[in-house]
């Protein structure tokens, strides 16, 4: 029984930990996204072709698209500059969620509006919010405490 306690002890403690999980699943499975957007070029070729438009609109958000997901998703999973990687990919997503997926509807069988408006609704979560304790961000932006700033033996 005091393991388990323990458990629950160490877990309370470490809440913030579960925050910063969620981070580093969503940065990877953007970067997949990505990944697997830039490896499927008959899906880019299909996307610029089926545009009335001129061909640089549709490749610039192709680029926008691949680079906010890889890079993004990475900075995401690493927690280094949280906000600005969360913020570059909610256009996508927000274009992804109202424009593409909501015409399928909640009772579709492919869950594709349900899971774009999550992955949404936690890019805005950690735009506003920053990353966790355990990111690049609180090591790099965390600021020595009053006492290290005193010089030894005053």
């Amino acid at each position: 029984m005091r393991p388990l306690k323990d458990l629950y002890t160490w877990l309370d403690a470490h809440r913030l930990l579960g925050y910063d999980l969620i981070r580093m699943y969503l940065g990877v499975a953007l970067f997949v996204r990505g990944w697997l957007f830039v490896a499927d070029s008959s899906r880019i070729m299909a996307f610029v072709e089926g545009q009335n438009l001129d061909w640089f609109l549709p490749m610039a958000a192709v680029h926008y698209v691949a680079l906010a997901h890889l890079a993004g998703g990475l900075m995401l999973a690493a927690g280094l500059l949280t906000r600005l990687a969360a913020l570059a990919q909610v256009p996508i997503l927000f274009v992804a969620t109202f424009l593409l997926h909501l015409q399928e509807g909640l009772l579709s069988t492919s869950q594709s509006l349900e899971l774009s408006a999550l992955v949404l609704f936690l890019l805005v979560v950690y735009s506003v919010f920053g990353a966790g304790p355990y990111s690049l961000d609180a090591r790099i932006l965390s600021r020595p405490s009053a006492q290290r700033l005193e010089p030894q033996g005053a």
